[in-house]
């Protein structure tokens, strides 16, 4: 799930920034860019833990910017199936609801939630169990199994069960 991964990366400087606290720069300029980005190959990019070796500065010809290679550490969400997540419910609609755990947002349709659930639509939307005694609703933790991912380029979906032992609502949203 999380994982701490070695990188590269190039990164483009103005001039005005060459000088003693180059790479105090260089390290805010890759933290601001790669933080809060996903890669379909490694995952979600958590922080950024360290900055290794940077390379010689290369200088662009007719803008005077310069491009240095950066070598740095950082830790990465990469959820893979049959992992079983901690999620918070974010939305709950009659076909299934979106949990999210971290930045990675997961879905859980109606056939992958236990038989004795029934969606309530009166009020606030939610499944109920057949004794009302549990309720997957906005807010709501739940502990799930994931059983697919897909990965794009910038993005990963993933969808979930509850549908097993030790899985489903963990504890019930606030204000119940």
């Amino acid at each position: 799930m999380l994982y701490l991964v070695e990188l590269e990366r190039e990164l483009e400087l103005q001039p005005r920034f060459f000088g003693p606290r180059l790479r105090e720069v260089l390290e805010q300029k890759l933290i601001s860019e790669v933080e809060g980005t996903c890669s379909g190959k490694y995952g979600f990019i958590i922080c950024v833990t360290g900055m290794g070796q940077v390379g010689k500065g290369s200088i662009r010809e007719g803008s005077g910017t310069a491009l240095f290679k950066v070598q740095y550490s950082c830790v990465v969400l990469r959820p893979f199936k049959g992992e079983v997540l901690d999620c918070v419910v974010s939305s709950v609609n009659k076909v299934g609801f979106f949990a999210d755990a971290g930045p990675l947002q997961l879905f859980v349709s109606n056939h992958l939630i236990p038989e004795d659930f029934e969606f309530n639509a009166t009020g606030e939307p939610a499944f109920v169990s057949t004794d009302e005694a549990v309720r997957v609703q906005a807010g709501a933790e739940v502990r799930l199994r994931i059983v697919g991912t897909r990965m794009d380029a910038s993005e990963i979906f993933c969808v979930g069960t509850i549908k097993e032992d030790y899985l489903g609502v963990i504890s019930q949203a606030a204000g119940l």
